[in-house]
């Protein structure tokens, strides 16, 4: 059994851990908020280019590289590209391990797969895993305090390589907070784009409104060539936001849960340091009352 002085040395261990658990959750909150209101503000511009480009797909008619055109490539044949967010740390719970999992059932062993990466974490997983994929190391991200910089600078990098054929089909992959208990591992696709991703608009229709070609300078095509890059950087940013807010509400339930763990374990430890206390404490009344007794006798 341990000795006083070992439980002792235990509880004063177990309650710096709680002060540690206690203060990592309340920095994880915050930069949750931070996050949601950085999400918040850019919102409103990425939602116009989303309107722009569903007006020109429904007053147009056009074939657009960044779209769908209806070839179809045999699926052997398929090269994607992932962009996969995870953390730069631990101790977020299963946060990390969720989106491996998901982003390893969609590849393909020996296959033309490439992997983008924001996170150490994802990072460190798949480079011990090249048989998977193949690593974009000039492109690999810390997941901590998301930006536009980093968004814009992989999102040309995936652009560029979809539009020289390099890649046919572009994923990201991250976490996305359905509610403040429950959060998702999610991949979204990127390009080509579709008609769902812009509700209302109609891909396939010939039956356009010519008249408002030309509102568009110098063209349809031209515009959609500047605005879907900045509307995927705008997704990637978005995922990325989504996915460190999600990073820091898991770390907040971890940390929680690691502070009520600990708090029950000191109570433990208090019951059973009592209890030895007070059993050293009778144990020595009895070796008093025992030498009394001898020396009355005497």
């Amino acid at each position: 059994m341990e000795s006083m002085r070992e439980i002792r040395n235990r509880m004063i261990s177990v309650r710096k851990t709680m002060k540690i658990t206690n203060a990592m959750y309340l920095m994880a909150s915050s930069e949750m908020k931070k996050a949601r209101k950085r999400l918040a503000a850019s919102e409103p511009y990425f939602f116009k280019l989303q309107s722009t480009i569903n007006d020109i797909l429904n007053h147009t008619h056009i074939q657009n590289i960044y779209f769908a055109n209806g070839k179809t490539i045999p699926e052997e044949e398929i090269k994607r590209g992932y962009i996969v967010i995870t953390s730069d740390r631990g101790l977020a719970g299963a946060y990390n391990h969720n989106v491996i999992k998901l982003c390893e059932e969609r590849l393909r062993k020996n296959s033309l797969d490439k992997l983008y990466f924001i996170g150490q974490s994802g990072y460190n997983h798949f480079k011990r895993k090249p048989d998977l994929a193949e690593i974009e190391k000039e492109h690999n991200y810390a997941a901590v305090k998301p930006n536009l910089y980093r968004a814009r600078s992989i999102a040309e990098s995936v652009v560029d390589e979809y539009r020289r054929g390099n890649l046919n089909e572009i994923y990201v992959v991250y976490t996305k907070m359905k509610s403040a208990l429950l959060a998702e591992a999610e991949m979204i696709k990127l390009l080509p784009m579709s008609a769902d991703m812009f509700p209302g608009a109609d891909l396939t229709s010939s039956e356009q409104s010519s008249e408002y070609e030309e509102l568009y300078e110098p063209s349809p095509r031209a515009v959609l060539d500047n605005i879907v890059p900045n509307y995927v950087k705008g997704l990637i940013y978005g995922a990325m936001i989504e996915a460190y807010a999600s990073e820091q509400n898991a770390r907040m339930t971890a940390m929680d849960n690691a502070t009520k763990n600990a708090g029950e374990l000191v109570e433990k430890l208090s019951l059973l340091y009592n209890r030895i206390r007070q059993a050293a404490i009778t144990t020595e009344l009895a070796e008093v009352i025992g030498g009394a007794n001898a020396l009355e006798e005497q």
